[in-house]
């Protein structure tokens, strides 16, 4: 109530547009990204972005373009790497490099198959009862015995796979 209250004095445009800037973060007009311009992406199948890394040089890589221009002998290894740098954000090997999230994982599937396991150990000893006496193997052997005395199912069932005059299963 008390909100539909401050929309109709304030206006809901004027708050929620407020409430939008201050949750971003921004004193100001929020810029949004031209997404119709090529963007630079390191992808191994596609070895050419479309745009080049670095967008606003500085004055010493505009100099290094200049240079570029003319022989490449005359540049140093370093410069060189510069240049690459420029253009691209990581080389082949730095793309392939493996990472260590693989541990992350691993740990993640161990923690949770840990939890279950615990929860699973803690369902056993407070929340199942004992196991019925009807499990036992004497209890069983006896259920069969009577089920052979009173000769149930014998045409298809247990008493078909017993033998009466040898007092044994058949075989």
């Amino acid at each position: 109530m008390l909100a539909s209250r401050a929309f109709s004095l304030i206006g809901r445009r004027a708050l929620s547009t407020s409430i939008c800037l201050r949750a971003h973060g921004h004193a100001g007009v929020v810029k949004a990204e031209d997404f119709s311009l090529p963007a630079y992406v390191d992808r191994r199948d596609v070895p050419l972005p479309e745009a080049a890394f670095v967008k606003q040089l500085s004055a010493q890589q505009k100099a290094l373009k200049e240079k570029e221009k003319a022989s490449w002998t005359a540049l140093s290894v370093d410069e060189k790497v510069e240049l690459y740098r420029i253009k691209f954000n990581e080389s082949y090997a730095e793309m392939n490099k493996g990472t260590n999230e693989w541990k992350t994982v691993l740990g993640g599937v161990l923690f949770f198959l840990g939890l279950t396991g615990v929860i699973l150990i803690w369902q056993k000893i407070y929340m199942y009862g004992p196991i019925p006496h009807t499990f036992s193997d004497e209890w069983v052997s006896m259920q069969t015995k009577r089920m052979l005395d009173m000769r149930i199912n014998p045409v298809e069932g247990i008493s078909s796979q017993w033998d009466f005059e040898k007092n044994e299963w058949k075989k």
